[in-house]
């Protein structure tokens, strides 16, 4: 999608009726993150779902991607609405997650899609968000730099319990790197993930030779191959956060549509949130056993919810067939 020739959307999109499901993704993620969701969504409910890849993010390209801040983003989500759909644009439900979440509510707040229906937020509240942004650096720096293959980054993202799904991250990670422009010879390539995917044991007696052995293969083909690296330098966007997620729960329940949230942990509301849920002016729900990338780890369960509420509301039709 081109808003201009300096400014081209990547979007994905999906299903040929009913209303737009919006999707906007967590930061360093992009637009692959929502696949499963999607195929999952689509088979419940009579829907479309475009999804698309932020500025700096994914496949996008744009003039200046170094401007990550709240507005700009949110005035993005609009120009893409606008150029996709003109001055009739058709019922939107917009979805974000942890940063895409955040932008959501300030595309929702400043009034950007005039025909939204509905706003889902995934897995971000102001609280707990602001608290978390002093160790962010910390988590960051703890990342393998470089990993030896899009297979590596993979096995790290699930091995970690970044995403706890492996039909996800093989599609969701490919999107978060790519391959490297350094020299082969780098020395931060992450090894460890290399090794950990390594099942068999030597044998005791040949093991240092056989390490030896190894480790000169491992070098000849750190010469020949590719390398990734992360798409996103999210420690470059510190001084975004805090206008990311500042005074979002205030935004967040001044929307005037219906509104749901669906949270990894009850433990991550905070105080304005716990009064609105309270008030009965939000839909809340917990999904358990999963991390912060909720609609990956438990894609049928995020789907199961939204397509609930998106029924309750009149928003849409159970497909048929479909038990809910």
């Amino acid at each position: 999608m081109s808003l201009t020739t300096q400014n081209i959307f990547r979007l994905y999109c999906s299903g040929s009726s009913g209303p737009v499901l919006l999707l906007l993704h967590g930061g360093g993620h992009s637009a692959l993150s929502w696949a499963v969701f999607t195929a999952v969504i689509c088979s419940r409910i009579s829907c479309r779902v475009v999804a698309m890849d932020l500025r700096a993010h994914g496949d996008t390209k744009v003039k200046n991607p170094e401007d990550l801040s709240a507005d700009t983003m949110a005035k993005d989500v609009g120009k893409v609405v606008e150029a996709l759909y003109g001055e009739s644009p058709p019922p939107i439900m917009m979805i974000g997650h942890s940063m895409g979440g955040a932008i959501a509510v300030h595309t929702a707040s400043a009034n950007l899609v005039p025909s939204l229906l509905g706003l889902c937020v995934i897995d971000v509240v102001e609280g707990t968000a602001m608290d978390a942004l002093n160790s962010m650096q910390n988590f960051l720096r703890s990342r393998p730099k470089t990993f030896k293959s899009l297979e590596n980054a993979i096995e790290w993202s699930v091995k970690s319990g970044q995403i706890r799904n492996i039909e996800s991250a093989r599609v969701s990670m490919g999107g978060q790197v790519k391959k490297c422009e350094e020299s082969a010879n780098n020395p931060s390539v992450s090894n460890s993930i290399g090794e950990g995917i390594i099942e068999e044991e030597e044998e005791e007696g040949g093991a240092e030779e056989s390490n030896k052995k190894r480790m000169k293969e491992d070098d000849q083909e750190v010469k020949k191959e590719s390398f990734y690296t992360w798409r996103v330098e999210l420690s470059k966007t510190e001084k975004y956060w805090d206008g990311w997620f500042r005074g979002l729960s205030a935004l967040f329940l001044s929307c005037s549509v219906p509104k749901l949230l669906l949270l990894a942990g009850v433990d991550r509301l905070d105080k304005d949130l716990t009064i609105g849920q309270m008030q009965g002016k939000f839909q809340m729900q917990v999904l358990p056993q999963c991390g912060h990338a909720v609609h990956e780890d438990a894609p049928e369960k995020v789907a199961d919810a939204l397509a609930t509420f998106m029924v309750r509301h009149k928003f849409t039709e159970f497909k048929e067939g479909f038990l809910c």
